[in-house]
C-alpha cells in the first residue's frame, strides 16, 4: 500500500546569513552555553568553519553478522509488565536527565552530498560522512538485492541462521547470516505488504491473500484474504491476524488435524485501511488510516475501545510493559496507559518535526530500553525510554519502513531504496 506523504515545512529550522557573519567560532557554543538564535558567530560544524565533524567512512566492508545468544531478554515490545507507572518525558525513569534543553539536540550535520554519493570534498568536507550521528550505534554492512524499491518487512525466525526481507519489488529474499549473502529469492510477482515469523511459519502479506511457508517442512499454504493489500500481520491468542486495505481484520486458527489455518473471525470497524497491528494479554490493537486505534478483545472479537488521539494516519504501534505507544503522520508519538476504569488514555505526547512512520523497541548493550523512531525526513531517531532523551540518529537515502531486532545488540533496517542495513549497539564501558 502506498501512502501519499506530503512535503512538510522544516519547522523551526534556523537560517543564517553566512556571507555577513564573521568567520569566528562562538566560544559559548563550544562550551554548550550559547542561547542566541541566530548567533553572530559560527557554531562548529556549520558551513564555513574549519573544524571537521568527522569522516568515519561510508559502507563498511561487507562481512557476516554472526548471530549470538541474546542475554538481554525481550525488548520493549516484549517486556514484562511492572507494577506502578513510569514517568514519561525529560528526566523520566531510566533515562539521561537533561538539565539544558540544548543538550538534547544532536548538532552534527550529515553531508547530503555524501549520502547521495556525490561529495567532492572527501575528508576535507566540513560535514559528517557517516550514516550515524552519535557514537552508540555501529553500521556493520549493507545487504543489497532489492531492486531500489521499498522494503516492507524483515523477519529473523528463531533458531534459524536465515534472515528474510520482502518488498515492493515482489520478492522475498533469504539471507545467510554467516556470509551476508542472498541464498535464495522467492518471486511472488506482487507487492509485499508485510512479513511475520512465528514458530516454523513464515507469513507474507500480499494483495488479497496471505502466503504461509513452513520453513522446516517446506509446506506452502495460501490464505484467502479479500479486501486488497494485507498491510499488517500479528499473532495473538494463538491466532494469525491480518490487517487489510478495506479496513477489516481477518483471523485464522491453526488446525493440527488438517495441518492448515481455518478462518476464525472477521473484525469490522475501521473505515479505512488497517496499517499496523500489535497484540498482548488477549488484546489486539489496530491502527488505521482513519486516524483511530481500536482495542479488541480476542476472546469475544469485540471492539472495546476506540482511541482518537491522533489527527492523521496511525502508522505504527508498540507495546512496552503496561504502555501502548502509537506514532502518526501528525508528527507525534503518544503513550497510552490503562486508567482505573480499564480504558486507555494518553499519559505523554512526544513531538517531532516530521511525520513518524515506524517504531521499534529494543535494549542496548547495557540492557537499557531504547525506542527507534523512523521519520519521513529519512532519519531514524534513537531515544532512551521512558525519558525520550535523544541519543543520536541514523540517516538513510530514503525513509525506513521496516525494522527487525536480532540477538546480541544487532538490529536491521529496510528503507525505500531497497537497502537492508545491519547495525549493532556499540559496547560501552560502564
Amino acid at each position: 500500500m502506498d501512502l501519499e506523504i506530503s512535503d512538510r515545512p522544516a519547522g523551526n529550522k534556523r537560517t543564517f546569513n553566512r556571507v555577513a557573519r564573521p568567520q569566528q567560532i562562538c566560544i559559548f557554543y563550544q562550551e554548550g552555553r550559547c542561547n542566541r538564535d541566530p548567533c553572530n558567530f559560527l557554531h562548529a560544524g556549520e558551513p564555513g568553519t574549519s573544524k571537521k565533524t568527522g569522516a568515519n567512512g561510508g559502507f563498511a566492508p561487507k562481512r557476516s553478522f554472526h548471530l549470538q545468544e541474546d542475554a538481554q531478554g525481550p525488548g520493549p515490545s516484549g517486556g514484562q509488565r511492572r507494577n506502578g507507572s513510569a514517568k514519561w518525558g525529560r528526566g523520566g525513569l531510566g533515562g539521561r536527565i537533561m538539565t539544558d534543553e540544548r543538550q538534547q539536540k544532536v548538532r552534527d550535520v550529515v553531508c547530503n552530498y555524501w549520502i547521495s554519493g556525490s561529495c567532492k570534498h572527501g575528508e576535507d568536507c566540513k560535514f559528517l560522512h557517516s550514516f550515524v550521528v552519535g557514537g552508540d550505534v555501529t553500521f556493520l554492512t549493507l545487504l543489497a538485492g532489492h531492486e531500489k524499491q521499498a522494503i516492507r518487512g524483515i523477519v529473523l525466525p528463531s533458531n534459524s541462521d536465515k534472515l528474510y526481507s520482502g518488498g515492493q519489488d515482489g520478492t522475498v529474499r533469504v539471507w545467510d547470516c554467516q556470509t551476508g549473502q542472498c541464498s535464495s529469492v522467492i518471486k511472488l510477482g506482487v507487492e509485499v505488504g508485510c512479513l511475520l515469523s512465528e514458530g516454523p511459519w513464515l507469513f507474507v502479506g500480499i494483495p488479497n491473500s496471505v502466503k504461509a511457508w513452513n520453513i522446516l517442512t517446506s509446506t506452502e499454504l495460501c490464505l484467502n484474504c479479500p479486501g486488497g493489500q494485507v498491510n499488517a500481520l500479528v499473532v495473538g491468542n494463538d491466532m494469525l491476524l491480518a490487517g487489510v486495505h478495506d479496513g477489516n481484520i481477518l483471523a485464522w486458527k491453526f488446525s493440527p488435524i488438517s495441518n492448515s489455518f481455518e478462518p476464525a473471525a472477521s473484525l469490522a470497524g475501521h473505515t479505512k485501511p488497517v496499517v499496523t497491528l500489535v497484540s498482548g494479554a488477549e488484546r489486539l490493537y489496530s491502527g488505521s488510516m482513519d486516524e483511530t486505534i481500536r482495542v479488541w478483545d480476542l476472546g469475544t472479537f469485540q471492539c472495546i475501545q476506540t482511541l482518537r488521539g491522533h489527527t492523521s494516519v496511525v502508522m505504527s504501534l508498540l507495546l512496552w510493559e503496561q504502555f501502548l505507544l502509537s506514532s502518526s503522520l501528525d508528527n507525534t508519538v503518544k503513550v497510552w496507559v490503562a486508567m482505573s476504569s480499564g480504558l486507555l488514555e494518553v499519559t505523554y505526547t512526544h513531538n517531532e518535526e516530521h511525520g513518524i512512520l515506524a517504531l521499534c523497541g529494543m535494549h542496548d548493550e547495557q540492557a537499557k530500553p531504547v525506542l527507534l523512531c523512523s521519520c519521513n525526513d529519512n532519519s531514524v531517531r534513537l531515544y532512551d525510554l521512558p525519558s525520550f532523551s535523544e541519543r543520536g540518529k541514523i540517516i538513510s537515502k530514503m525513509e525506513v519502513r521496516a525494522f527487525q531486532v536480532g540477538p546480541g545488540g544487532l538490529f536491521f533496517t529496510g528503507d525505500g531504496m531497497g537497502e537492508l542495513k545491519v547495525w549493532k549497539w556499540a559496547t560501552q564501558a560502564s
